[in-house]
């Protein structure tokens, strides 16, 4: 296996403007990504990484509003490196998170495998955490399920190990159509698929009995009106990906789209908020 000198990129910013980072950081050719509790880390070759570039994106958001470091990671075998670096999750103690070179957990009731090549969506972040705890307590059984935003697909993989009958995942990011698919295969997921795209771009077919979204709040702001109109009566939608100061937020305008506020949940400062459609 060829070894490759790499840039690391360690950001620290807001939700929103890690969802922005990431995109524009495909665009420049990285090739791992992770988000974090302060941002996002990033890896690329050194071949591929240009500063110039780099302080040219940032200026574009405000560089009062992103900071970051770089270093430079010697030669070595980067799976290596993710192996040491990537730990497995336990959520709930009822379910396993894990890279396929992990050891797998006989008493764990529910195990996801995850490939961290580009790991948006490990179990790590707070919210994906929370999305997985409130899964793991609501039926899927034989239910019709939307992943909104998928990212690496855990939340989608999770809903068909949990008896959902189909579940369709998007993600407006070419990563996904190639990360997202991969895991589908790893943990033998037949019912899923995964499209790209924005839930007011694809033109989706039917309802859904459960919707997931864990973006950020701008996004859940903007399309939970979409959302609603997808939404099977009863329905659940279950949204994170902000911080729990901008709960209050959120909760407005779900009641003034006729959502039933169920419960919240917070790690780490960051939040979860379940509604029933009725």
């Amino acid at each position: 296996m060829a070894l490759t000198d790499y840039i690391g990129i360690n950001f620290h910013c807001s939700a929103e403007l890690t969802e922005i980072l990431i995109a524009e950081m495909d665009q420049l050719g990285a090739e791992s990504m992770m988000e974090t509790e302060q941002g996002l880390e990033v890896y690329l070759p050194e071949s591929e990484f240009d500063e110039n570039q780099l302080n040219a994106i940032l200026e574009r958001y405000g560089t009062e509003n992103i900071s970051y470091e770089v270093t430079r990671v010697a030669t070595r075998n980067w799976n290596e490196e993710w192996e040491k670096n990537y730990d497995p999750i336990r959520v709930e103690d009822k379910c396993l998170v894990r890279a396929s070179f992990h050891s797998p957990a006989p008493d764990i009731p529910y195990e996801i495998i995850i490939n961290p090549r580009m790991s948006f969506g490990t179990g790590h972040h707070a919210t994906t955490y929370l999305m997985l705890s409130i899964q793991l307590e609501l039926d899927h059984q034989g239910k019709r399920v939307l992943d909104a935003g998928c990212g690496t697909a855990i939340l989608a993989i999770m809903a068909e190990k949990r008896g959902a009958l189909e579940v369709i995942a998007y993600d407006n990011n070419s990563w996904t159509i190639e990360n997202a698919p991969e895991n589908l295969e790893l943990n033998s997921c037949s019912r899923t698929s995964i499209m790209e795209g924005t839930i007011d771009t694809l033109n989706l077919s039917g309802k859904f009995d459960i919707i997931l979204a864990n973006i950020n709040k701008n996004v859940l702001l903007e399309e939970m009106s979409s959302y609603v109109s997808y939404l099977m009566k009863p329905g659940v939608l279950i949204l994170s990906g902000f911080y729990e100061q901008d709960a209050q937020e959120l909760r407005h305008l779900a009641a003034s789209l006729g959502l039933i506020f169920r419960e919240k949940a917070v790690k780490n400062d960051w939040a979860a908020l379940v509604f029933d459609c009725k």
